[in-house]
């Protein structure tokens, strides 16, 4: 078997099936030519069952174009604009190597080829436009005329659809005309940014120069306020030094005041002056031995004033402790006084406890003398009770042994009751059954008689 490269992979029974059901959607979806040429007469376009069957291509693509513009709303000339545009989008300066007919039928055959594939012709081709058959026509038209029918009877929902579409259509104009307004304005925007950002660089650049110099006036600063400490300090330290030579000065000025008299005055008046400094320095250094010597008697007297104050201070403490033993020793007495007055309280109170005690001793023997008497009593009355127990006791044994023989006697007649019971039990029973039985006899007589009256009524009559 020689390889065929054109042979199908698809199996012949599958072809043969799709094919098939090709040709009864064909056969169902088919009109009548005269229907065909009607519904094409009708639209305004002349033609007849001839020019069906021998097909003409300018008129065909007539027909066609006028089935695009009814249904697609588009047509040679209003594909142009795209057209050129994709040329000269593709093509550039050469766009006119493509002729516009050329091109415009291009697009026009895509518009179409759409159309054509919606309605059911998934096989259109350039063949169908320029060298159209009457199998083809019929076909295509066939299918093409019902999908106008099928869209008239929907109508409403294709108008409904439509009026979205021409909303959006314009809401897509208001959006691209807002879309160029604002790109206008962004561009607006951009311009003033960039003139902002320049205006921004040679603030910043001014900025960074103005720093630079408040840098530098600080550290200047800085500098001159470490200067003026330094100047402060030295002029404490000058006014101090200032002033321990005004001092100074004023010292030596007072010296030189004192010793200016001196230098002016002669010798004679100077050793007279010297003899009475020296009768003054004796006169003071007897005032200063007097004055030694009352001191020391003064010390001596402050001494024995103070040896006096301490055996004072001593007696005065002896004292203290003397007037605090007499209040101890008054305390003292006080307690004793207490306590003798205690003790005579408490011997009154032995003595009463003296008498009380005898007087529970002769009440303890009147009322031992009385619990012999009632023991004694309760010795007799116990002896009676024993004997009346023991009376009691017998008396109890012989109760109960007659009880004992009237319990045996009730058990014996309780046996021969319950025997009798039973007896009578037993004779109900055999008299019901006897009544039962007396009964059933009496049914049977009674059915016997009957029976027997209906035979004779029968006999008699």
């Amino acid at each position: 078997m020689s390889y065929n490269p054109r042979m199908s992979i698809i199996p012949n029974a599958q072809q043969s099936r799709s094919r098939k059901k090709e040709e009864e959607a064909d056969a169902f979806m088919r009109l009548p030519d005269r229907e065909i040429v009607g519904c094409i007469t009708d639209i305004g376009i002349n033609f007849t069952v001839a020019d069906l069957q021998k097909p003409n291509p300018t008129y065909v693509q007539q027909i066609f174009e006028w089935f695009a513009e009814l249904l697609l709303n588009a047509t040679r000339d209003s594909v142009e604009p795209a057209m050129r545009a994709a040329a000269e989008d593709i093509c550039g300066e050469f766009s006119d190597v493509i002729p516009a007919d050329t091109r415009n039928l291009m697009g026009f055959y895509v518009s179409l080829r759409r159309l054509l594939f919606e309605c059911g012709i998934t096989d259109f081709s350039f063949n169908d436009l320029y060298k159209p058959t009457y199998e083809r026509l019929v076909r295509i038209f066939s299918y093409l005329i019902n999908f106008v029918r099928f869209r008239e009877s929907q109508t409403s929902v294709i108008d409904e659809h439509y009026n979205k579409s021409e909303s959006t259509k314009t809401r897509i104009e208001t959006l691209y005309t807002e879309n160029q307004d604002n790109e206008g304005r962004l561009e607006d925007m951009r311009r003033n940014r960039k003139a902002m950002e320049m205006q921004v660089r040679e603030k910043s650049m001014r900025n960074e120069d103005l720093k630079r110099r408040l840098l530098e006036l600080r550290r200047n600063q800085e500098k001159v306020a470490a200067r003026l400490e330094e100047a402060k300090q030295k002029k404490g330290e000058l006014t101090v030094l200032l002033e321990q030579k005004t001092q100074e000065k004023l010292t030596l000025k007072q010296e030189s005041t004192k010793l200016r008299p001196y230098v002016l005055q002669s010798p004679s008046a100077l050793q007279d002056n010297l003899a009475e400094l020296r009768e003054i320095l004796n006169n003071d250094k007897s005032h200063i031995d007097s004055l030694d010597r009352r001191a020391r008697a003064l010390q001596t007297s402050t001494d024995s004033f103070s040896v006096v104050s301490t055996d004072v201070a001593s007696c005065i403490k002896i004292l203290d402790e003397i007037s605090t033993e007499l209040s101890k020793e008054e305390e003292e007495m006080a307690r004793n006084a207490k306590q003798r007055d205690a003790l005579s309280e408490r011997g009154n109170n032995a003595r009463e406890v003296e008498r009380m005690e005898t007087m529970l001793k002769r009440q303890l023997s009147k009322w031992s003398e009385r619990t012999e008497k009632l023991r004694e009593q309760s010795h007799h009355k116990a002896q009676e009770a024993k004997k009346r127990m023991t009376e009691l006791q017998a008396v109890h044994k012989q109760l109960t042994e007659e009880h004992t023989d009237k319990g045996k006697a009730m058990e014996v007649r309780r046996v021969r009751i319950e025997q009798t019971e039973k007896k009578m039990l037993d004779l109900k029973e055999n008299i019901e059954n006897e009544v039962h039985t007396a009964h059933d006899e009496y049914l049977k007589m009674e059915a016997h008689i009957k029976l027997y009256i209906t035979e004779m009524e029968q006999a008699v009559a």
